[in-house]
């Protein structure tokens, strides 16, 4: 009964706060549009491509992630029992908004304050 109390908290919990959760698609080529608070995962013929995700930090930018461990640079994504993904290493723009963080469990976790838009 504990645990399954837990399950639920937790479940709830996740879905309050937000957190990113993981919608697999079939192909190698991320939709047009992302949906909101999704991590798009790519796969084809039971292949992880890649996965894409909309900018945490609100630029509205598309961020495209290889899974291919034969491309570089690459990623790995694992994910929870409530479908929520980390990725290893870290996400580093290095044009745009230029947004360092890390996706751990759903969440983000900045590599440092970001500064305000206006």
């Amino acid at each position: 009964m504990i645990a399954w109390l837990q399950d639920v908290l937790e479940r709830l919990a996740a879905w309050w706060c937000g957190d990113l959760r993981v919608l697999c698609v079939e192909g190698d080529t991320l939709p047009l549009k992302i949906p909101q608070k999704r991590l798009v995962h790519m796969v084809e013929d039971d292949v992880s491509w890649s996965v894409g995700f909309t900018c945490p930090c609100g630029c509205g930018d598309v961020i495209e992630l290889l899974l291919l461990r034969i491309a570089e640079p690459h990623w790995s994504l694992s994910v929870d029992r409530f479908g929520r993904p980390t990725l290893h290493p870290s996400i580093w723009k290095k044009t745009g908004c230029k947004s360092h963080f890390w996706l751990r469990s759903g969440r983000v976790v900045w590599a440092e304050p970001q500064p305000k838009r206006i």
